[in-house]
């Protein structure tokens, strides 16, 4: 019995990997998505820690994250798509038909191939902050700052994406204090970054410190944070109504290294649109854009991901 060969496996969900199945599907594709599980155990994406969203179009009064992702979702089962809630864990881009190899055992094969699944924002790794994601613990100002008018808030980071975080975060809250762990003169941000962050009159400084701790989970709030010095080591209270962790991202790319090609943090690299450099493989959201990392830029990827696929596939079936 022959191993069935797919025209298209998408390995990866949210918003870049359903709008791409979507586009497939409708385009006869017949595609199979292989969603992940590995962010807590469900599939959908860094939108499934998110709560309200209010600047993806078409939702005048906003729209919970995992909700947004269920209806995606739906739409691209509607049209066609088969879904299995596995990772991949296993690649063999080398010939066609393309390999993936699924964390259950099972091999699948596909002719081309759309890789969206996106990067992981860097956490503390603390208990409290895991269970205030969403309700007052962000790592995305971006989506979030708007929650925060007129509040006082914290950012934890000491590179450019913690400045650059910080000063978007002022046209919102009152204050925003800058949680740097070394000290001063150990500051990531590059010079300007910096310096246009001091200036801001809302941004604040505290240098040397350590968040290891976050109140109140039982109130399902933020109300304050535990900071620890790392000078002397005591520890102290600092009032606040919201927490943004902003100490990078990792792209979700380890099965693909020696595959594909990474740049030095490991997003995957593209060229003429979404192609990598393997024929018939395309990449497609945060899994290489470490700029904009948006829902509305992730879905505009995928639909491009899936039509660039459709016209390999077209090409492909017309050499024979």
């Amino acid at each position: 019995m022959t191993e069935k060969i797919y025209n298209l496996i998408i390995i990866g969900s949210g918003p870049a990997g359903y709008t791409a199945a979507i586009y497939a599907a409708r385009a006869d594709l017949a595609p199979l998505m292989i969603e992940g599980v590995n962010r807590g155990g469900v599939a959908g994406g860094q939108l499934m820690w998110t709560t309200e969203v209010e600047n993806f179009p078409g939702f005048p009064e906003g729209i919970q994250g995992p909700e947004l992702m269920e209806l995606m979702k739906k739409q691209s089962v509607r049209f066609g798509t088969e879904i299995i809630s596995e990772d991949v864990v296993k690649v063999d881009f080398s010939s066609q038909p393309l390999k993936m190899e699924t964390g259950d055992g099972k091999t699948y094969l596909a002719h081309s191939v759309i890789i969206a699944t996106g990067s992981s924002a860097k956490w503390l790794g603390l208990e409290s902050e895991n269970k205030l994601k969403g309700f007052g613990v962000s790592a995305c100002a971006t989506c979030d700052g708007a929650f925060f008018r007129d509040k006082k808030v914290v950012i934890v980071g000491g590179g450019d994406a913690a400045m650059e975080e910080a000063n978007f975060l002022t046209k919102f809250a009152k204050e925003v204090t800058v949680l740097v762990r070394k000290g001063e003169v150990e500051v990531k941000a590059s010079s300007i970054m910096y310096q246009r962050a001091k200036k801001n009159p809302k941004i604040k400084f505290l240098y040397n410190i350590e968040v290891v701790d976050i109140a109140d989970p039982a109130q399902k709030k933020v109300t304050s944070v535990t900071l620890k010095n790392n000078i002397d080591n005591t520890t102290s209270e600092f009032p606040t109504e919201g927490v943004f962790v902003a100490i990078g991202h990792r792209p979700n790319t380890e099965v693909f290294a020696g595959q594909l090609n990474l740049d030095r943090v490991g997003y995957i690299e593209i060229k003429d649109g979404h192609k990598t450099n393997v024929e018939g493989v395309f990449a497609a959201g945060d899994v290489h854009d470490y700029f904009y990392r948006q829902a509305i830029t992730a879905a505009g990827a995928g639909c491009q991901a899936a039509l660039e696929a459709q016209r390999f596939l077209a090409e492909k079936e017309h050499q024979g």
